[in-house]
Parts: C-alpha cells; structure tokens; sequence
C-alpha cells in the first residue's frame, strides 16, 4: 500500500488558504474573481512542475495530467477551488488539494499506472457569485444549458461569459471530461456534517447523493393597521405561515428518522412593523435517500390545508433531484482501500450536492467522505486535521491503483 505526504499535504492547504484569506480564519473566493484565478494560477504551476500536461475547456474548467503507460482512457479526481462568501478552507479545495497529492505521490513515487491520472478544477461549483450552483459540471453533462449559464450576472451585473472571457482560462469545448477520455471519475471532501466524527470514523464511502425536492409555501392574507384592527377579525399571513411551520414540521418528522427538512428562507410583505403582513412565502427542503420517502414528504406538502386562520394556502415545486446512486465497483474500491489501509469507515449518503452526482450521469463516480470537526462548513469554524485528510488521500490513490489494474 502506498501513502501520500503528511507534510506535503500540509503545505498545500496552508499555500491554499492565503487565497481569499478573509483574516477571520476562513476564505471568500468567489468564482472566476481575482482570488480564485491566484488560486488557479498556483495549482497550475504545481502541476506543471510535475510535468503534468494542463488544458481547460470551454467552461475554463482545468484539467491536469500525468500521462498512463498504455493508450486507456484515464482516471480523473476533481472538486472545486471557490468557496461561499466567508467560508471555510476545506469545502471543495480539499479535494483539489489531495487529488494533487495523489499524483504528486505517483509522481515522486515513480508508480506506474496503466490509465492516465488527472486533477480536475471545476469553476462555479458553489454558485455564489454567479447561480446556479455546479454550473459547470452541469453543462458538461448536460444537465444546465450552457446559453443560460453564460448569461449568469453577479450581484454587480458582471455576466458569466465575461468573467470567463478575462480569466484567460477558457479553452475549448473538445478538451471536456467525457466518457471518450476518461474511464472514471473521484471525488474526495469534506463530510460537511457531524456523522463520522460521532460515530468516530476515518473514511466515509459514498454510496449517493440523496434525493430532494424544494417547494415554496405562500400564504396570503391582508394587510391592516396593527393598532387598530382586533385581533379576532385579523388575516395576518406571518401567523398563518408560523402555524404551518410547525405542521409541516410535526407530519414531517413522522415520516422516517433519517429525513431532512429546512424552512431556510422566508419573505415577509410589506414588512411593516405597524402593518400586518399581507403576503408570507417561506422555501421547504426536503431530503433523502429512498424516494418512497421523498414521494411521502411530497404527499405532505400537497395536503396542506388551503385556508388557515382566514389566509390562503399554496405550494409550489421549485425544483428537485432523484437520489444518485455512485458506480458499485468504484465504491467498493474505495472501501477496499479503507479496510486496507486499517482506517475505519461507515458507508454513507451525501445530504449535499456535489459536481460527481453530476459526472454519475456519464461516467462511472464515487466519492469520499473525510470528518468535519462538529459538522461545521460553509464556515470560518470548517476544520478537518490535516491527518484526517491525509487518510482520505490514501484512501483515493490507492482506491485508483486498485482499479488501473482491472
């Protein structure tokens, strides 16, 4: 079995953190802006010095690789460099970080691999300068149109097609991963949840990403003075909508104990603090892996009440997704690096999306889970020890190793 390098590793994420540093602990870099393409610029010069061949493709999505012994498609191992506004120094970078570890410990190493090996960056995966999240990955396979994502603006009114113009970074449109090159795709992270650590777990072995749906509630009622109107003749909306708060929330939780549910998002109108509100709309996620259990929260949802305390009720879908499920024979590999190695694991579902449910769609994909340190991410208190990571890393190269030699 082979090992990646604590201090290598190490190095890596400390170089990686300065880009973006908001000096609160954590990292704003949003896509394509002058933090991000530094931070590029650094991996491409990593990579490069290994003598790895680097290309981009239309979407300026980079691709670094270590040429294979023999004529196969290759292996690729990829996450994201950008991060949410105040983030963390692992969410997305981490895998980047370790996936060049991987090759750096085959490159130093002089291991000979049938397949080629390749570092994959994705651009916009977050989707907080410009929406919708994993905009790459989803034109890449298809699931975006690209027109739409070009036309992308962020909050100052820069389009997509224009930040991706001036970054220097977009190649062309033949140079993206497709099943035609590549043989399958890995994707390391963070776990981004509480789960491994509670259950004191090295590796997470990443069977899915969970199913979801994503609706918006809306309760009208009238507006009217807050002074002088009884509160028996009231239609007061924000009241209504509290009420079906907690009844979506008490039907919900009966359903199954491993079902997710978020209110996340709530607009109140005219948000007067001497008018009763007229107009309340408030968002409902909804996550899991077994679609039964998806269709039954759906079931929920339609069977709100339509009137409520002298309001009105709606629901509306605003989007969803089916549980991915990731390649068996890649995620056995990878639980067969982890037994291997002696670390303990626990197969797992992601709540989160990520671009491999995506990459599932055209090539075979899994991924691995590290521990988050009391679940925290999207956060400055994102932190996972560097030997945590280290396992994972070890994990992924020898997870590929395994499979180059099928």
């Amino acid at each position: 079995m082979y090992t990646c390098s604590l201090a290598r590793l190490q190095n890596k994420i400390d170089t990686f953190k300065t880009f973006g540093d908001t000096g609160t602990g954590g990292i704003t870099r949003l896509s394509l802006s002058q933090e991000a393409l530094a931070a590029r610029e650094e991996f491409v010069k990593r990579c490069k010095a290994m003598g790895m061949q680097v290309k981009t493709d239309d979407m300026a999505n980079l691709y670094a690789t270590l040429p294979g012994g023999e004529d196969l498609p290759g292996f690729v191992m990829g996450s994201h460099l950008d991060s949410v506004i105040n983030g963390g120094n692992y969410d997305g970078v981490l895998g980047v970080l370790t996936a060049m570890e991987v090759a750096e410990t085959i490159w130093t190493e002089k291991i000979r691999t049938r397949r080629p090996v390749t570092v994959m960056v994705w651009t916009n995966e977050e989707g907080s300068r410009f929406e919708p999240a994993m905009m790459s990955s989803g034109v890449v396979t298809g699931k975006f149109d690209k027109a739409r994502a070009l036309a992308s603006t962020d909050g100052k009114g820069v389009r997509f097609e224009d930040a991706l113009e001036a970054s220097g970074y977009k190649g062309a449109a033949e140079n993206r991963l497709g099943a035609q090159g590549y043989a399958g795709y890995f994707e390391l992270h963070i776990e981004q949840g509480p789960v491994l650590e509670m259950e004191n777990k090295d590796i997470g072995v990443v069977e899915g990403v969970v199913g979801m749906v994503n609706y918006t509630v809306t309760v009208k009622g009238v507006s009217d003075h807050a002074g002088t109107t009884p509160q028996k003749t009231r239609k007061d909306a924000l009241y209504a909508a509290s009420q079906l708060i907690l009844l979506l929330w008490a039907r919900l939780s009966k359903l199954d104990p491993e079902l997710v549910f978020t209110t996340g998002k709530i607009h109140v109108s005219p948000n007067i603090h001497t008018v009763i509100p007229k107009l309340v709309e408030f968002s409902l996620d909804a996550r899991h892996k077994d679609p039964n259990v998806i269709a039954q929260a759906v079931e929920v949802i339609r069977n709100l009440p339509e009137t409520l305390s002298g309001c009105q009720i709606s629901a509306a879908e605003n989007w969803g997704r089916k549980t991915v499920l990731f390649d068996a024979g890649y995620v056995n590999a990878v639980e067969e690096a982890a037994k291997e190695a002696g670390y303990s694991y626990r197969r797992i579902y992601s709540g989160a999306g990520h671009d491999a449910q995506y990459v599932a769609d055209i090539l075979p994909a899994t991924m691995i889970f590290v521990p988050s340190v009391g679940g925290h991410s999207h956060c400055v208190e994102e932190f996972t020890p560097t030997e945590a990571c280290l396992n994972g890393a070890n994990v992924m190269l020898n997870a590929i190793l395994a499979t180059d030699k099928l």
